[in-house]
């Protein structure tokens, strides 16, 4: 196909859309619909895995050392941990600073704690922050064979849930966006065969002087295209503007830095963007060319 017959087709399309405004506006508030609903799904799934990755971090490795082990060891901990790329964080806590710890999660009871001999009977320990919760059985397998360390706890139920959390919340989002896409489809390939029928006449005339498959499937493929652009840019507005009143009604007053805290609307709208540009261009592009090939059997 020439350049020619390219902007030509493209030409097409767009004054299909201008012939047929009825159609155009059903589409257009169909594949908006879709799209606010995949990019609000998208929205869920970013913020729970986000959550979820913090949470992660949170139930933390517990290494505690024996009793009476040697700066020597000590040193040999840091270091391990200072180069394993799993190992987001840790903090280091002597046996003084384990004392301090417990006294202040006793409040005002933490007097019974006074007369306390915190070096006879609390470890060093080190609370370990990592990268993914799948991996704390094979760590905490491998720091319970560092010199001086007498036992490495964690966190095996929360652990477990995360895991299981984050895989369900990915099959979830791929499963969403099958099916909002096999519905959008089926939708606009169901309203453009409209617009298809339309212009019967004047497609068998196009096949009679000799027009191939390709030159007369293209003008509503761009149709449809440019349909599921113009959806895709209201479909991010109407969502980042929706997501940003309810960022800043939710968040009022908490710390950004909290588990639980969402993303600010800055650092998702891009691929909100590019997640309504993209499938709103190809279910509209699909859907027309398979109305086409299906009703018109070019």
């Amino acid at each position: 196909m020439t350049v020619r017959a390219f902007f030509n087709s493209v030409k097409e399309g767009i004054l299909g859309i201008i012939r047929h405004p009825l159609v155009t506006i059903a589409s257009v508030t169909t594949i908006l619909l879709m799209l606010i609903i995949m990019s609000a799904f998208f929205i869920f799934s970013v913020n729970a895995r986000n959550i979820m990755n913090k949470l992660a971090q949170q139930p933390p490795i517990e290494v505690y050392m024996e009793l009476q082990c040697s700066q020597a060891e000590l040193d040999q901990m840091k270091m391990v941990l200072d180069v394993d790329s799993r190992v987001i964080n840790y903090v280091y806590r002597d046996p003084y600073q384990n004392y301090e710890y417990f006294k202040s999660n006793l409040g005002s009871g933490s007097s019974i704690l006074d007369d306390f001999d915190y070096n006879m009977y609390l470890p060093h320990t080190f609370n370990v922050q990592i990268s993914d919760p799948a991996l704390a059985d094979e760590i905490t397998q491998y720091l319970s064979g560092v010199p001086g360390v007498n036992k490495v706890a964690q966190e095996s139920n929360v652990m477990s849930f995360l895991t299981e959390a984050r895989r369900i919340v990915n099959i979830a989002t791929v499963a969403c966006f099958l099916v909002l896409f096999i519905i959008s489809l089926f939708i606009i390939s169901n309203m453009v065969r409209i617009s298809v029928y339309s212009r019967a006449n004047e497609i068998e005339i196009m096949k009679f002087v000799g027009a191939t498959n390709s030159y007369i499937r293209l003008p509503y493929i761009v149709e449809g295209g440019i349909v599921g652009l113009i959806s895709a840019g209201f479909a991010w507005v109407i969502t980042c503007l929706v997501y940003r009143a309810i960022f800043y009604e939710a968040m009022e007053g908490v710390d950004l830095r909290s588990f639980y805290a969402l993303l600010p609307c800055g650092s998702i709208m891009w691929m909100i963007l590019a997640i309504c540009v993209v499938m709103g261009v190809f279910i509209g592009g699909i859907g027309s060319g398979i109305s086409v090939r299906k009703y018109i059997k070019v």
